[in-house]
């Protein structure tokens, strides 16, 4: 069976072939009309693009490379489908570099763009994965890239998450409303940009309701299950327990619950729970958990377009780009209970 061309379903759709390489590359180019006339006789055709061939002639490797701490964390999981989805709708394979926290494993991944494997780095981290010279302008250093969720202290690099501080002020706000005072936090790791943004919004929304902050109610979490179940064990020690546990995401919460529940402590009666991210097992645990949304599915789609934009050879507009958070209400949380 002889081999199918470009040439050949440009004939077919009564295009030029170079229609049908921008509706192969760059389909956002392309009217939908003409898209979805060559797709289809590309599908029926069985056309695979030579990406070895392509990748010679344009010096490019049509691979991006996801830098990410922790492929099995459920956020990043919502996150990693939908930048997939919008790779591969341009023609780019995502390479999934799980770098388990470590800074050397993030500077492999990000050699990839340096030998020629990839041509742009989505970074879901909060350290930059190169050496710096500070003497030289920044963006001359650097691929394209786009980092997501976990912010940097640098405006020349896009960015994408959400506002964590107005988000966990939010959070704490609703607690407040329900007539709750003493309300404790687990944390995340405070070498976690995310952390302290989280910390930072719960200390600003006890402030601006004249409670006073005490130190006792904070406790140092690590983002997992385990850490949820232990940091409830301290906080159940204290002589004046808290009526409120805000949690900096919900495994930790999920944890909580779970101490709580084996205690005997009636939620949201006795304690009421507050997580951040809504994973999909949130609504599912019982009780269901109030928690911070995260657009997941929003913040994938946005940075593998930015993304995209830079490697098209277009400027993106530097800074953080915050997407829109909500707060669920769900069984986990209630009035304060009486004194």
């Amino acid at each position: 069976m002889a081999t199918v061309g470009i040439k050949d379903i440009a004939a077919l759709a009564k295009v030029s072939p170079a229609t049908v390489s921008r509706v192969l590359s760059s389909p956002e180019l392309v009217s939908k009309k003409t898209l979805n006339k060559v797709k289809k006789i590309v599908d029926e055709m069985g056309y695979r693009p030579n990406r070895i061939g392509a990748s010679l002639r344009t010096r490019k490797s049509g691979n991006i490379v996801a830098i990410i701490p922790d492929i099995t964390n459920p956020v990043n999981a919502g996150i990693i489908r939908a930048i997939e989805q919008g790779a591969q709708s341009a023609g780019y394979s995502i390479l999934l570099g799980d770098t388990q926290g470590l800074i050397e494993r993030e500077r492999h991944y990000a050699d990839l763009v340096s030998s020629g494997q990839a041509d742009g780095i989505l970074l879901f981290g909060s350290r930059m994965p190169f050496k710096i010279d500070p003497n030289l302008p920044l963006l001359e250093q650097i691929p394209p890239m786009v980092n997501a969720n976990e912010s940097m202290n640098n405006d020349e690099i896009v960015q994408v998450a959400v506002d964590n501080v107005a988000a966990a002020s939010a959070a704490v706000n609703y607690l407040i409303s329900q007539g709750h005072q003493r309300i404790a936090a687990i944390t995340g790791p405070m070498d976690v940009p995310s952390s302290n943004e989280r910390l930072e919004g719960y200390i600003l929304a006890l402030q601006n309701a004249g409670i006073e902050v005490d130190s006792n109610l904070q406790i140092r979490g690590d983002y997992t299950v385990v850490s949820g179940v232990s940091s409830a064990e301290q906080l159940l020690l204290l002589r004046q327990r808290p009526t409120a546990i805000f949690c900096f995401n919900d495994e930790m919460a999920i944890g909580v619950m779970k101490l709580l529940k084996k205690q005997g402590f009636m939620i949201p009666e006795d304690i009421s729970v507050m997580g951040f991210d809504d994973i999909h097992y949130a609504e599912f645990v019982t009780p269901a958990l109030t928690t911070v949304h995260q657009p997941l599915k929003e913040i994938g789609t946005t940075c593998i377009n930015l993304l995209l934009e830079q490697l098209r050879g277009n400027k993106v507009k530097p800074g953080k780009q915050f997407l829109p958070f909500e707060l669920k209400v769900r069984a986990s949380t209630g009035p304060a209970p009486r004194p």
